[in-house]
């Protein structure tokens, strides 16, 4: 056993995005010790992952350190407004909340965590489990090996983790894919700007359904003026055409997430030609101002089980909750929350504090998903759920 009512327990976490960092921040809080090891070798980058705030995010924010109360976090709206095809308003509400961006998120945490436990380029080759001594060894594709105490695969929606020990657990295509893109505030145009600026934006059509709000522009800047007009386009596509998004301007298969800058000149093209054909005026003209949208692919996963031995899943590696839920970032925020205080309740039984602490994050994944799922097939597949959405 390494870890021992006098020696910290070590964590070892697969994955050093969101997920990694919110489960890292509290193993710390719980008194353990960890790692992280992250496949890239520098800094990760989601220019365009904008992000509704939500408690959990802040709550590991506070629990890690981060003076969120001095912290401009996020770019707040005012009010939810439903456009029909031809602009017209169908439906206005106030409700007030905050947005913020992936990157934003992610500085501040990994400032939060420090570079000496964070590193970098290693890649997950294969996991061991000692049962005798209740320890876990991560190999990597250079040849180097760590063991813990616990291992935690927050590694996201291509989880290698999940690969190598829940074979068959693999995402599935929804059938739409989200057209994306970033828009910066000063270039809004006209109609845009009077009709989306501020608000929580969203219009429906047959197989089409998009929203925008405004995100931190670069540097993480919140300022007027300063920032991203972040819109997310769903689109019905077959698995045919699909392929070809994801091949880019260079010819290269970018699986499911076609990044900034990469995507083909003929898809460029194609959104604005359907912008035109199928978004309301202030939707079309940002999404026709913005030069280069960017793609992601919508998956299912939902798995029996987030524990095997003293290997867990976190976030997206254990279930992809779409993205209409607005609830990947929260759910691996709480499931690391609950994570730390399941441990710190069990101080000297992991298996007891793992055991405790996998129903009720299970029963969160498959609630996200089965809402997700019905948002979803209701908004691209009309598909009727009992439910209202915009």
């Amino acid at each position: 056993m390494l870890g021992s009512a006098s020696e910290p327990r070590h964590g070892v976490v697969i994955g050093g995005s969101l997920g990694g960092l919110f489960a890292s921040a509290m193993l710390r809080r719980a008194g353990w010790t960890v790692d992280i090891y992250e496949r890239s070798s520098h800094d990760l980058d989601s220019r365009g992952g904008g992000i509704v705030l939500q408690p959990e995010v802040i709550e590991v924010l506070r629990r890690a350190g981060v003076e969120v109360d001095r912290m401009d976090l996020g770019v707040p709206s005012r009010k939810r407004t439903v456009f029909r095809p031809d602009g017209t308003i169908e439906s206005r509400q106030f409700a007030p909340q905050t947005q913020t961006s992936w990157s934003l998120i992610y500085t501040t945490m990994l400032l939060a965590f420090g570079q000496d436990h964070y590193h970098r380029g290693k890649t997950l080759a294969d996991v061991r489990q000692d049962k005798v001594r209740n320890t876990v060894t991560a190999r990597f594709t250079d040849g180097t090996e760590v063991s813990a105490d616990l291992l935690i695969g927050a590694d996201g929606n291509g989880s290698t983790v999940r690969r190598l020990l829940w074979p068959d657990a693999e995402p599935t295509y929804a059938g739409y894919l989200a057209w994306r893109g970033l828009l910066p505030e000063s270039a809004m145009p006209a109609s845009a700007r009077a009709e989306l600026h501020g608000d929580f934006g969203f219009a429906n059509t047959d197989g089409s359904h998009i929203l925008g709000y405004l995100v931190p522009g670069d540097q993480n800047d919140t300022r007027a003026g300063h920032r991203l007009y972040n819109w997310v386009w769903y689109r019905v596509v077959d698995e045919i055409a699909l392929r070809e998004v994801m091949t880019d301007v260079d010819g290269r298969d970018r699986g499911f997430s076609m990044p900034e800058g990469k995507l083909a000149p003929k898809w460029r093209r194609h959104i604005r030609d359907e912008a035109d054909a199928l978004l309301p005026p202030a939707f079309r003209d940002a999404v026709k101002a913005t030069e280069q949208p960017f793609a992601q692919t919508i998956r299912d996963l939902a798995i029996e089980r987030m524990v095997k031995g003293r290997v867990i899943l976190l976030g997206d590696a254990a279930f992809i909750p779409r993205p209409h839920t607005a609830a990947s970032t929260s759910k691996a925020a709480a499931n690391a929350l609950a994570l730390a205080e399941a441990l710190a309740a069990n101080p000297d039984d992991i298996d007891r504090a793992l055991a405790r602490w996998e129903p009720a994050q299970l029963a969160l994944g498959r609630h996200l998903h089965r809402q997700g799922t019905r948002a979803g097939d209701h908004l691209l597949f009309r598909k009727p759920t009992g439910v209202r959405f915009g």
